[in-house]
């Protein structure tokens, strides 16, 4: 991978998409929190920085991991099943998940390596049996502006792109972006207000963000089942009604936690909880699966 040693440079040709100006404040207009940035600082996400009265994208091409992995990973199991796929994060995210499984990119700086939407491409044109790229590890979509330069040249490339995003993003954004993704993985962390609430995020919004995409592109769901938070068997019937009305074909994940970040001393998910859940899912939807077994 190529580094810009020259960051600051190469950073200025790019502005953020979304935002408006408030005098000396931006108001981004990305996704639900809409903050309000002042002068040097940046927004929930720790991604988007006002300089100067401009919203600037301070992880674009900014790559903290690069992996190739089976597709399955992501997950996804109904979208090129079998493949490969380079698999890219950044960091940042949106959300402050006291669980999260990713939190030393999420919720933290980690060391960057910077790589240009056409390198980005040409790197995943070069990869033998791999069938695209897929934005993930961090939120991906804090980093919008980066995703909408490099998919029509991996696109160019005869690759597909692809998302692993927790769907707190705004309608107009999402209506940008989604012409160019072939399939997303969105995370539907809970089917509570409360618990949504808790964790810096919006059901509505990720609901909203599911029936949207659902409409234009391939869509797997997750849920992350973490003890004594989401796992009632009610709750998971309820979540998966709701996503069969969205279409029972949609692929629900429901994927067994592990202790991290702030959840450190949690249990694991008990196996058979999982199955337990992945049974009452099948009552609603065609295509349930138990992860991280």
């Amino acid at each position: 991978m190529g580094i810009i040693l020259d960051y600051e440079k190469y950073e200025k040709m790019r502005k953020a998409e979304f935002f408006e100006k408030e005098g000396e404040y931006v108001r981004c207009l990305l996704c639900p929190h809409k903050c309000r940035i002042g002068e040097e600082k940046t927004g929930a996400c720790s991604a988007r920085r006002n300089r100067n009265g401009t919203l600037f994208t301070e992880n674009y091409g900014r790559i903290s991991s690069i992996a190739l992995d089976p597709i399955e990973k992501k997950p996804f199991h109904r979208f090129f099943p079998g493949a490969k796929i380079l698999s890219v994060g950044s960091y940042g995210c949106n959300m402050t998940c006291a669980f999260c499984q990713n939190y030393s990119i999420s919720q933290m700086t980690p060391p960057l390596t910077f790589m240009g939407p056409e390198e980005l491409a040409q790197t995943a044109l070069s990869v033998p049996r791999n069938v695209g790229v897929a934005f993930t590890y961090n939120e991906p979509l804090i980093g919008i502006e980066y995703i909408m330069d490099a998919a029509p040249l991996i696109h160019q490339a005869g690759l597909k792109v692809a998302l692993v995003t927790n769907g707190m993003i705004l309608e107009d954004p999402l209506s940008a972006i989604l012409p160019l993704v072939d399939a997303m993985n969105i995370d539907l962390k809970a089917f509570s207000t409360d618990f949504y609430e808790k964790h810096n995020g919006s059901l509505e919004t990720v609901k909203r963000t599911i029936e949207t995409c659902a409409r234009t592109c391939h869509v797997e769901v997750t849920t992350l089942v973490i003890p004594g938070e989401n796992d009632g068997l009610d709750e998971m019937d309820a979540l998966a009604a709701w996503l069969s009305a969205v279409s029972p074909d949609i692929p629900l994940h429901a994927t067994r936690f592990f202790p991290r970040y702030k959840m450190s001393e949690k249990e694991p998910t008990d196996r058979e909880k999982i199955f337990e859940l992945v049974s009452v899912a099948r009552g609603r939807l065609k295509h349930v699966y138990a992860g991280n077994l």
